[in-house]
């Protein structure tokens, strides 16, 4: 891509940035546009100024913004789950800490443009965190992570895109994670178990969704 079609082509996501901060205000979260990946860095850093335990979904989006150094050298307790060298007891302990720690953060698989966000899990964890629980909720939305279409068009774009990458990230013994695509198995390993859809902010919950033009997780 040349200077000049790089420069459209961020002009053309900053649009649709722009526009989905819009509609999710309008189905009352609160939502930042975030030019580049250091102001949503910096915007969950504000986020967290007055938390104690900041809760982390296992989300590559909130990974990249590379924020846990930063959280840490502030004295926040780091809720990570996937942190290496747990037992799986200790993990379990730290995920369901996150349920009601004051700063939950995490990525989305998938959100349309007139702001519904759909996301899949294995364990529903992360979900579950995302909807009820912690004091805060920020959620880190990539541009690649719009769709132009509806819900069905959001399922599809994690079940083509995000799901097989996933589990081949994760280890798992799954069909796509051999081939790539989704076989709808019925494997144990399968991290599609959970699907969920927030239609409006969690009547319970303060959820702040980052709007990030920059492509980020899968």
């Amino acid at each position: 891509m040349t200077g000049q079609s790089r420069d459209l082509n961020d002009w053309l996501m900053e649009q649709k940035c722009r526009s989905l901060v819009h509609a999710l205000e309008h189905r009352r979260f609160t939502a930042v546009y975030c030019p580049t990946v250091r102001d949503a860095a910096d915007a969950v850093i504000a986020a967290a100024e007055s938390a104690a335990t900041v809760g982390f979904g296992g989300s590559l989006s909130v990974a990249e913004l590379d924020v846990q150094p930063r959280l840490a050298e502030m004295g926040k307790e780091l809720l990570d789950h996937g942190r290496p060298g747990l037992t799986p007891e200790e993990k379990m302990t730290i995920m369901r800490r996150q349920l009601t720690c004051d700063l939950f953060l995490t990525g989305t698989n998938a959100v349309t443009q007139d702001g519904c966000l759909v996301n899949i899990d294995g364990n529903g964890n992360r979900v579950a965190s995302m909807i009820f629980g912690p004091k805060k909720v920020v959620i880190v939305v990539g541009r690649n992570k719009i769709v132009d279409g509806d819900i069905n068009d959001a399922y599809l774009r994690i079940k083509q895109k995000a799901s097989p990458p996933n589990a081949k990230r994760l280890n798992k013994k799954t069909p796509c994670a051999e081939t790539g695509f989704c076989a709808d198995c019925d494997s144990p390993d399968r991290i599609c178990m959970v699907t969920t859809l927030l239609e409006r902010k969690p009547r319970l919950t303060d959820v702040c969704v980052l709007v990030v033009n920059a492509d980020l997780g899968l």
